[in-house]
């Protein structure tokens, strides 16, 4: 069985893309390979700026010859006083049979012609010369380049193609370029056409004798190259920084690293700032003494072996140095006029063209923000809301100022750090200044699920208004995220909603937040363009659950059907789902084999109670003896043994959960699974008897209502059940 290998090699594409593209082409391959029944061993992937790659162990030489029954024309038509007709000719020389070898097959539309075909398999070369073409014109790329043919697009311009079996060269031709046995090296050590000698190992023994490294080789390296390169400055470090540290992998194919230096006198600006001037403008690495204050040197990550006349060096120290003397002049220009000031000069800046410009987004913040602070005193949380007051007023000031306007990864940041620097108020505490300063620096946080929420109670106040304004005004337009497209962040912004509520453990629910954000439009120009209330409600509605399961399954890790029955009970307070899956968890480990039962018995519940929607029974509900229409009278044992259990149960369960003990109210719901049991061994709940069914209806309504404000069990998976 051949091994397989294919490499597309291009001008270098953009480091943000190679890992999602690299992914991407091996599952298709994969798939491909499945669907063509060549699937042999596992199929992997290698990729560098100047290739995407994907090999596969011991695929199929050629498809397995498939036997299959082929039904053709009814007896009535293929036969006529006894002789085969045309119809049965043309069948049979469809098939490559004989009509003496045609079978008759009774079907429920009568008697048939039939015949078995053998369907030759085709080889894997014809198979994968016919549908790679199509499986890389099809990966997805955030942007594509367009040349020769309107169909033709990726996102550089192909320069070679490999495609073995093997030995053997497949015919394999994308955008005019046909697959050969040729790759090529690395650009400046080793440019130049590399002979593959056939697929598997042998691939990656070429590639590394030309300068071309695997992806976890290149990561290895660059950390044995920044470690050695501090090693020259006793007690530095380098500053770890996996993003930074993955845009360098993909920048390099044989990498090295250099320090560089610059003037101390740079260390009077803020960290922040020399950082990310460093890290996101020019991919260096930041160098720290042993008590983690920013050391004056730099690290950068070079697709070369050396500098050993230090030519680069001295290059990337001087364009460093250039860039910040602008951050320095920005810095400067920017503290003669305060934040205050700069407060009218936001309505000349625009936040969305329907939603009016952002000195109206931070009236609208501030009134959201002193929503909440009332909603958070009220249940008993200090907060301070001056400090968020001030806040959300100065949040924004900073898009006005010319650093953030050159290094725009600062927005936020700067807004603190200035109103940290400036005197904002004379009458103001330092201390107090300071608050609203934290609170200002943090209020982008978090930027994803791995990002830390703000530090502070006000930050947090304040983030989560300024993304609810967001996410409101969006939906209220109809902006909603659809697919893979989202434009304006609104996934990420409500991700950091529901992560900064379940972390600071806030009591405000979604869905009044939504409504007070959305009341921030009241009277607007925007609102002429709003969608209808009920629209915009039910939309929300279903994305911020989304996010709630989101959160709950990928975040913090609970079973996709614990997530599904929290929520199916109800998704408006993320702490109190939060603390429902946790003891749903816990009291299913504990006692696994009552409460699965249970669960089960509850799935047969819903499905009986739905099953009398459909044929429009009407369900009693609420207690028995009234105005519902279900009695007490003349029931079984098992009926009145459920009944009374269900009460005196929930009577505990009531108790637990009302306190917020969760994990206690659902230990209660395991004692029922005996009387459960017993009602569905003894009892056939859709009978003819009108009265009769009423009341069994009105039991199992009644018990699963009254169990069913924690979680739905009834969506839990148990055991052989899927």
């Amino acid at each position: 069985m051949p091994d397989f290998l294919l490499e597309i090699g291009c001008e270098e594409i953009p480091a943000r893309m190679i890992g999602a593209a690299s992914e991407e082409l091996r599952e298709r391959v994969a798939a491909l390979l499945s669907r063509e029944r060549l699937s042999g061993g596992e199929v992997t992937h290698f990729d560098s700026p100047r290739r995407l790659a994907v090999m596969a162990a011991g695929i199929a030489a050629s498809q397995a010859d498939v036997v299959e029954q082929v039904n053709g024309p009814s007896v009535n038509v293929a036969y006529k006083d006894g002789q085969p007709t045309p119809a049965a000719h043309a069948f049979a020389k469809k098939a490559g049979v004989d009509v003496a070898q045609l079978e008759r097959v009774t079907t429920l539309k009568g008697e048939y012609l039939s015949a078995k075909v053998t369907k030759k398999g085709r080889s894997a070369a014809e198979i994968l010369a016919e549908g790679l073409p199509k499986e890389l014109s099809t990966i997805y790329w955030p942007k594509n380049m367009y040349w020769r043919k309107p169909n033709e697009r990726f996102v550089r311009p192909v320069r070679w193609l490999v495609a073995m079996l093997d030995r053997e060269t497949i015919p394999l031709e994308f955008d005019g370029i046909r697959a050969g046995n040729s790759s090529r090296g690395h650009r400046f050590l080793a440019d130049g056409a590399v002979t593959i000698p056939r697929a598997g190992s042998a691939y990656f023994d070429c590639l590394r004798a030309a300068k071309v490294l695997g992806r976890g080789e290149r990561e290895h390296q660059i950390r044995k190259a920044l470690d050695a390169a501090t090693r020259t400055i006793p007690g530095a470090r380098w500053r770890e920084d996996a993003a930074l540290l993955d845009t360098v992998v993909n920048l390099t194919e044989f990498p090295s690293a250099i320090l560089g230096s610059f003037d101390p006198q740079f260390l009077a600006l803020p960290e922040e700032v020399l950082v990310t001037v460093m890290r996101d403008h020019q991919k260096y690495f930041a160098v720290e003494d042993a008590d983690g204050k920013l050391a004056p040197h730099f690290l950068a990550v070079l697709n070369t072996d050396s500098d050993p006349q230090g030519l680069i060096r001295h290059g990337n120290e001087r364009v460093l140095r250039a860039r910040f003397n602008d951050a320095r002049f920005f810095w400067e220009t920017d503290q003669k006029k305060s934040l205050l000031e700069r407060l009218d000069l936001l309505k000349h800046v625009t936040f969305q063209k329907d939603l009016g410009s952002y000195y109206d987004k931070t009236l609208r913040v501030q009134r959201l923000c002193s929503w909440l602070s009332e909603i958070l005193k009220q249940s008993g949380i200090t907060v301070r809301p001056g400090v968020i007051h001030k806040a959300a007023c100065l949040a924004k000031a900073d898009l006005t100022t010319e650093l953030v306007k050159e290094f725009t990864e600062l927005q936020g940041i700067v807004g603190g750090l200035y109103a940290r620097a400036q005197q904002l108020d004379s009458s103001l505490p330092e201390a107090t200044r300071f608050a609203i300063a934290e609170a200002i620096y943090d209020h982008y946080k978090p930027e994803s699920t791995d990002d830390d929420v703000p530090r502070s109670l006000e930050g947090a106040i304040l983030s989560i208004g300024d993304k609810a304004d967001t996410v409101a005004g969006m939906f209220a337009l109809g902006l909603v995220p659809s697919g893979s497209k989202d434009p304006f962040a609104l996934r990420r912004q409500a991700n950091a909603i529901v992560k900064i509520i379940a972390e600071k453990k806030l009591p405000l629910r979604l869905g009044d937040l939504m409504r007070d954000a959305r009341s921030g439009y009241a009277k607007s120009e925007a609102e002429k363009k709003f969608v209808e209330d009920e629209k915009y409600s039910a939309s929300v509605q279903t994305f911020f659950r989304e996010r709630m399961e989101f959160y709950l399954k990928d975040v913090r890790g609970y079973a996709h059907d614990v997530v599904k029955a929290v929520l199916a009970a109800h998704a408006e307070d993320v702490v109190d789902a939060l603390a429902r899956a946790e003891g749903l968890t816990t009291a299913r480990e504990s006692r696994r084999e009552d409460f699965d039962a249970v669960c089960a018995s509850f799935k047969r519940i819903k499905n009986i109670l739905k099953q009398a929607e459909e044929k429009g029974i009407s369900v009693p509900t609420g207690a028995p003896e009234g105005p519902g229409g279900w009695l007490l009278a003349n029931l079984s044992d098992a009926e009145m043994e459920l009944y009374r259990s269900g009460v005196n149960v929930w009577v505990s369960y009531e108790q637990s959960r009302q306190a917020g003990d969760y994990r206690s109210a659902l230990s209660h719901v395991a004692l029922l699974r005996p009387v459960l049991a017993k009602f569905f061994d003894d009892v056939m709940v859709m009978v003819e008897d009108t009265q009769l069914r009423a009341n069994r209806l009105g039991i199992l309504n009644m018990v699963f209502s009254n169990f069913s404000t924690i979680a739905d069990f009834s969506e839990i998976v148990t055991e052989g059940k899927a």
